[in-house]
């Protein structure tokens, strides 16, 4: 038989799995394979519940995940960006989401902005704690080590599937170097040569960049990203599909490999994690986990990094005196906010287990972080609740001498959309709210 009798035998093997030849047994057809990718949890391990319809949280990424497993081979991947910040509150709920993703068996979560700010140390005792495979090909340590591996192999529907994971330079710190992401692709996949049939990029690039990035690389098969703001849907740049998964983790990006041997494209789609997945109850007894965690430490607000920097200048007696102390003056105002949803706040926070966390403490109690204000759910117990100085500003200079005005260094309507943003309170409407809590002698239609 001549050598090209012989390829095209091969290719017809290849692609039928047994053709023309005696004796031969038929291949088992490959499962399909579909890869899942997350992307910018920002700490949400669930939605605060403040209000309903809201998605995303791990629980039902899980859900979604296992409910795929039924059809196909999975390969679970995050691009980064789970955390907000790195106070010790911002570390805690990171190593909780780890431990999340691992219980899905995520292949690979890649360096992100926010796990870089964490430093090549942190970074590496995170991973071996709870045993997971961090990836990045261009984030290095200044002895010029890599921090995550520079290329993953992970086997699933019949074919061997390389991920690279890539950062934006402009996310470099001083402890981290951050090289070109284009040239780290192409030495990663040269790296792995033979090693793959193909190709997938976690790139945590601005949008700009990533749409560069992935006309860039006609060789890779697809390139997800964040942080774009909003998600983008799977969509062919040349060869390659470009999509992105972003905003608290409510998204993930569903690809679907084609047939193993098919010059077909990747194809996906976005998928919202809204109520109709349920939450997985592994993960649940992780977020239970989690909340016992939080309970333990007891992050005080300069823990967090949810307290505000106070400005110069404030007056004397520029502290929280407590509802209590308003209440013996201001004696009908008093019964209104008794009346008020404000007033059983931190009620509801403990009906969900969500008390124990600093995210939702600093809009359910009073004065979060600022002087006398509210210190820790164990040291504050007499300042839970939304109460009078939540909106109007420390009091206690005014409790002390009646003549001297409580001064907020922002206006009450403000002091309301801070907590009332658009994620937790999308129905707000200052002057309708307004109206559900009016009180004072002078009431305008808006706050005083």
């Amino acid at each position: 038989m001549t050598s090209e009798a012989v390829r095209f035998t091969v290719a017809l093997i290849g692609l039928s799995g047994c053709v023309l030849l005696a004796g031969c047994r038929p291949s088992v057809p490959s499962r399909p394979l579909k890869v899942v990718v997350s992307g910018d949890t920002a700490g949400w391990i669930v939605p605060c519940g403040c209000t309903s319809s809201q998605s995303g949280g791990l629980p039902r990424r899980a859900s979604f995940v296992d409910g795929l497993g039924s059809e196909a081979d999975t390969i679970v991947a995050d691009v980064g960006g789970a955390l907000q910040g790195t106070s010790p509150y911002d570390r805690a709920k990171f190593e909780a989401i780890l431990r999340g993703e691992m219980l899905m068996g995520i292949a690979a979560h890649n360096i992100g902005a926010s796990e870089a700010k964490l430093g090549p140390a942190e970074l590496r005792r995170l991973a071996g704690k709870v045993s997971l495979p961090l990836l990045s090909s261009n984030v290095r340590d200044r002895a010029g080590q890599f921090v995550g591996q520079p290329v993953l192999i992970r086997s699933a529907g019949g074919r061997r599937v390389a991920l690279v994971g890539v950062l934006a330079e402009r996310y470099a710190t001083k402890e981290l170097q951050v090289s070109s992401p284009r040239q780290a692709v192409s030495e990663a996949l040269l790296r792995a040569d033979g090693q793959y049939q193909s190709a997938i990029v976690l790139a945590y690039l601005p949008e700009d960049e990533l749409r560069l990035l992935a006309e860039a690389l006609p060789e890779v098969d697809a390139v997800l990203g964040g942080p774009t703001g909003q998600p983008i849907a799977p969509k062919q740049l040349g060869p390659t599909l470009l999509a992105s998964a972003t905003s608290k983790g409510k998204f993930v990006v569903e690809l679907d490999a084609p047939p193993v041997h098919s010059i077909d494209h990747w194809t996906g789609r976005i998928v919202e994690l809204g109520e109709r997945f349920a939450d997985d109850p592994r993960q649940m007894a992780n977020v239970r986990q989690s909340r016992r965690d939080l309970a333990a430490w007891d992050f005080a607000p300069k823990q967090t990094g949810f307290a505000e920097p106070l400005p110069a200048g404030l007056p004397k007696g520029y502290a929280v005196a407590g509802t209590g102390s308003c209440r013996k003056c201001h004696t009908a105002d008093g019964e209104a906010w008794q009346k008020s949803k404000h007033a059983g706040a931190w009620k509801a926070l403990v009906a969900t287990g969500a008390h124990v966390d600093p995210e939702c403490q600093r809009c359910h109690t009073t004065g979060y972080g600022l002087p006398g204000g509210f210190a820790s759910a164990r040291r504050s117990t007499a300042l839970v609740e939304v109460g009078c100085e939540s909106c109007h500003g420390p009091s206690q200079g005014h409790a002390a001498d009646p003549t001297v005005h409580t001064l907020h260094f922002r206006q009450a309507g403000n002091q309301c959309r801070g907590c009332h943003d658009r994620e937790n309170s999308p129905k707000f409407v200052y002057d309708e709210y307004w109206r559900k809590i009016q009180h004072g002698q002078k009431v305008t239609g808006s706050a005083r």
